[in-house]
């Protein structure tokens, strides 16, 4: 007879409790360490201009008469390239694409991968002549495919300059060639331009390709070599782009990642071909020697686990959402982060549901990231609490 009365009592006690839960917040706190200090000799100026970025924060690690006016040459295509990745993230334009080339595509002069006049190319293949060869040919013949003639087409570079605020640089073509109009940049707007280009990932791609075989629509056989020698010559390097006339000097943009920590270099007004690559990689050494990218927590990564009430599911594990990364100076403090969670949470939960934040200060400002369900937990049903109660019983 007790039972009787004992057992409808806890299944309401039971049922209450899932309507009405109780929960507390926590906070658990980490403290990461300071890397080790280093020294290294400061870099000495060997260019008209020069200017060296962190990528991700664009925070400046070293500049020389970065905002002077110049010619850039062929890095004018690094615009080029970025209304070309614009127009194909817009869905105006795809790689698969074939377009017929114009007999004044076709003609271009400098640098070229050889077009055929008349015949029809794939824009996969001409983005990788512009990117790999620097490609005067293809670079006209996909202005004029993005924007219907050349004109239009360096009126929406100049916009798109504006937008990422060039305030040194005004295009008056897609190629670099010398023209009669006024065409210049300065360090650090290709610098911006070049960062501008590496969040397309399908970039990468491209500038990875190092010597290739092109075959033509006709069966013609022309060379790739790409350009940017450091991409064989130094460790990490993962991108870059050249450019030369007698007015602009030796030119180079180039990329490179070691350990997580992206850096962008450019030079503008080299004296000669080896000596441009020969700075972009002191620089690149420099940045590498004196500066980290600390991770504290990589996207994805479970950082602890929360319980679940209203669930079969006992618990459900917490990522980040985002990388928690900061850049700094080898020998600087450690970062401390708050990872602030409930005690609890009530089911249903699906995967991805924001549960908590990481809290953290960066360059004195307070930064925060989701911390996010790594797994579903569905809402108890009457059966599953039964099921409970029988299991205990």
């Amino acid at each position: 007879m007790r039972k009787k009365i004992v057992l409808p009592i806890i299944i309401l006690a039971i049922m209450l409790l899932a309507i009405f839960p109780i929960g507390m917040a926590s906070q658990t706190r980490i403290v990461a360490q300071a890397a080790t200090a280093t020294d290294t000799q400061p870099l000495t100026p060997n260019g008209f201009g020069e200017y060296l970025t962190e990528y991700y924060t664009g925070e400046v690690l070293y500049e020389h008469n970065a905002e002077s006016k110049h010619e850039i040459a062929s890095m004018v295509k690094i615009m080029t390239a970025n209304l070309i990745f614009e127009a194909i993230d817009a869905g105006k334009i795809s790689y698969d694409e074939m377009i017929t080339i114009s007999s004044e595509a076709a003609s271009m002069g400098g640098s070229q991968m050889f077009l055929d006049s008349g015949a029809q190319y794939c824009i996969s293949d001409l983005i990788k002549g512009i990117i790999v060869v620097s490609a005067n040919d293809a670079s006209y013949a996909m202005a004029e495919r993005i924007a219907g003639s050349v004109d239009s087409f360096v009126n929406m570079m100049n916009e798109r300059a504006a937008q990422l605020g060039m305030t040194n640089t005004k295009f008056a073509n897609c190629t670099g060639l010398p023209c009669e109009n006024e065409q210049y940049s300065c360090a650090k707007d290709v610098n911006i331009m070049t960062r501008q280009l590496m969040t397309h990932d399908k970039y990468f791609e491209y500038a990875s390709v190092w010597m290739e075989d092109y075959q033509h629509p006709s069966g013609r056989i022309t060379q790739f070599v790409n350009t940017n020698k450091l991409l064989k010559q130094y460790s990490g390097c993962i991108g870059g782009k050249t450019g030369y006339t007698d007015a602009a000097g030796h030119c180079l943009s180039a990329c490179a990642e070691r350990n997580g920590m992206k850096v962008v270099a450019t030079i503008v007004g080299g004296t000669d071909s080896k000596s441009r690559f020969n700075q972009v990689r002191a620089m690149f050494d420099y940045s590498f020697a004196n500066y980290v990218n600390k991770i504290y927590f990589k996207k994805g990564e479970v950082v602890g686990s929360v319980s679940v009430r209203k669930s079969p599911v006992e618990s459900v594990e917490v990522a980040t959402a985002a990388d928690i990364t900061k850049f700094s100076k080898l020998g600087a403090g450690g970062e401390e982060i708050q990872l602030v969670l409930p005690e609890s949470i009530a089911a249903p939960i699906t995967k991805g549901d924001v549960i908590g934040q990481a809290v953290y200060t960066l360059d004195g400002k307070e930064c925060k990231v989701d911390l996010i369900a790594m797994q579903d937990a569905r809402k108890s049903t009457f059966l599953d609490i039964i099921k409970g109660i029988a299991k205990d019983w």
